[in-house]
Order: structure tokens, then C-alpha cells, then sequence
């Protein structure tokens, strides 16, 4: 799922342990792909994060239903970007990820969603008026090259068709994605001035359950051959298993730990370590998958991940 920069609170001072629990919970949100690939063969996308939430949240109704009683003090502001958030970063933008990995290089799709960080700090200039360092632009440019790219499996043939030059539809569902999770860790961050951490948390959950309903329903999947097609049938356990694994190995337990994380480390050392999350993907998708990559995206996939870095370290210094 999503990573939890949506919700962010870094007023810690940083213990030592601080970032390795956010390392540590970033690694485990990378190995969704091992769930999320097998299960693209036994559900279609809208259905696997429907069941992904409905799991989420009856784990997370522990730390929910203590907490209902603060939804009385919420403005509409907060419920403007906690609606926008659970629609664009649980719901949708975890689809077009669903959808990307299962047309699209996994590992290309994992790496190339580092782009994110752009998006976001783009949207947050244009939303809250944040300040831009002067070299913002010249890193997050750099960014975007390095990710054509990495999306370039052929870059010499890309003048006779992104067909040859290997430009699959993944790749463009991962930007998607990058676009709807950028703009949902920019309306994390208005939740987050007026509504409790996890509550914050958990009402996104019910907010994207909502969302995956309504999408189902309008698409016709909302009966039993669609929730529970004939190849789940046909393997149950391997479904059941696979989808317990996703809410809860690279769901709900990532969460908490990467929260308990970004309350003890500063906002200039987690970016670092939620790189982990790239690293355990590429892991998977590479280690488990086969999904290779050629030298030259292998080198693009680096410079955008240091230009992301680069973005991340001169705008933690803007207000300094």
C-alpha cells in the first residue's frame, strides 16, 4: 500500500532505533509485490484492494473504535482532505499499482514510484505555499530523465514506437499511481493538522473501503463471481493466505511500525531510510520474479533515486 508519508508527524528528536523502525517498515510495505503479483492471477485489480481493505480494517478496529469519539471534533477542511486522501492514495492509487504491476516490469514499477516525492512537494507548493529550494527544480528534473529512462527498455528505438523501444502500459499506470499517491501525501498532511494520528490512519482505511465499494458497484463486480472468481475457487487457500499476507506483512503491521519510527526520527534521516522500501521491492521483483533490468536502467534507477534524496535533503534545509 501506500507509503505512510500521507500522515506523517515528525516532531520526534530521533532516538537511535527511530530510523531503522522506519527502514524497517518501509522494507516490509516492499514486499507486497510478492503477494500482489500471484494474487493478479486469481483476481482482477479493484477486487484485490477491495479485499485489502476490508482486512486492514478489521485489524485496524482496535485502534478505531476507541477513538470514534473525536470524529465530532473534525472540521469539514480535515474531511475535505481525508476524503481526498482515502479516494486518491488507499483506493485508486493502490489499483493503478495493482494494475501496473501486472502489465508492466515490477521492478521498473517499483523504482520509478520514487518519483513520487516530486509530486508531492510540488503539490504542497501549490496547496499550502511551501517554500521551493533554488535547486529543486534542477534535481527534480534530473529525476524525471532518469525515470524515462528506466521506463525505456530499448532507448535507440524509441524513435520507431515506444511499442519497440519497450514503453509498456505499466509504466504508465505507475505514473498514474506516483500522481494519486503524490497528491494524497499532500492531503495527508491537511489531515493531519486537525485529526490524531491513528485515527487518521485507520478513518483513510474506512474511506478507501467506501471508495472500492462504490468503484465495484459502478464497474458490476459488487456480487459473489467477482469477489470470489473461479480461479480463487480453484485455489482457496493460496487466496486466502495471499491476501492475509497483504494486509498484514505489507499492510497493517508496516504501518504501525513505520509510525512508531517517524515519531522518534527527524524528517532530514527517515527519507533515507524509506528507501528501504525500494530495495526490498526490487529484491522481490528481481530475486523472485526474474523481472530484470538492463545496465542502463540499472543506472537510471540509481540517479533517480539520489535525485530524490537530493530533493528530499535541500528541501528539509529550506526552512533551516
Amino acid at each position: 500500500m501506500q507509503s505512510a508519508m500521507a500522515f506523517k508527524d515528525r516532531s520526534g528528536e530521533g532516538l537511535s532505533y527511530g530510523p531503522w523502525l522506519v527502514g524497517l517498515g518501509a522494507a516490509l510495505w516492499g514486499t507486497e509485490s510478492a503477494w500482489r503479483i500471484p494474487l493478479n492471477e486469481l483476481f482482477d485489480a479493484e477486487v484485490i484492494v477491495f479485499w485489502e481493505h476490508v482486512l486492514i480494517l478489521l485489524m485496524f478496529l482496535p485502534l478505531l473504535l476507541p477513538n470514534l469519539g473525536e470524529l465530532r471534533k473534525i472540521n469539514i477542511s480535515t474531511w475535505s482532505y481525508l476524503l481526498f486522501s482515502g479516494f486518491a492514495g488507499s483506493a485508486v492509487g493502490t489499483i493503478f499499482f495493482t494494475l501496473a504491476l501486472k502489465h508492466g516490469n515490477p521492478t521498473v514499477v517499483n523504482v520509478i514510484l520514487n518519483i513520487q516525492p516530486v509530486i508531492s512537494t510540488l503539490g504542497a507548493f501549490l496547496l499550502f505555499g511551501d517554500r521551493l529550494a533554488p535547486r529543486f527544480f534542477l534535481y527534480a528534473a534530473i529525476a524525471v530523465l532518469a525515470g524515462i529512462f528506466l521506463s525505456v527498455e530499448f532507448p535507440t528505438l524509441i524513435t520507431v514506437s515506444f511499442e519497440r523501444a519497450g514503453l509498456t502500459l505499466g509504466t504508465g499506470y505507475a505514473l498514474i499511481c506516483a500522481f494519486f499517491w503524490g497528491g494524497s501525501t499532500v492531503a495527508g498532511r491537511g489531515v493531519m493538522i486537525g485529526m490524531p494520528l491513528r485515527l487518521a490512519a485507520s478513518m483513510r482505511v474506512v474511506v478507501g473501503l467506501i471508495c472500492m465499494t462504490l468503484i465495484l458497484f459502478v464497474y458490476g463486480k459488487l456480487h459473489g463471481a467477482a469477489l470470489w472468481p473461479t480461479a480463487a475457487q480453484t485455489h482457496a487457500f493460496k487466496a486466502i493466505g495471499l491476501l492475509i499476507l497483504l494486509a498484514s506483512i505489507s499492510g497493517a503491521i508496516p504501518l504501525l511500525i513505520y509510525f512508531e519510527g517517524l515519531r522518534l526520527t527527524r524528517a532530514s534521516t527517515a527519507g533515507y531510510f524509506e528507501m528501504m522500501q525500494t530495495l526490498a521491492a526490487v529484491c522481490v521483483t528481481w530475486g523472485f520474479f526474474h523481472a530484470t533490468l538492463r545496465a542502463h536502467q540499472i543506472v537510471a534507477g540509481v540517479v533517480l533515486m539520489a535525485a530524490v534524496a537530493m530533493v528530499q535533503r535541500v528541501q528539509a534545509n529550506v526552512g533551516n
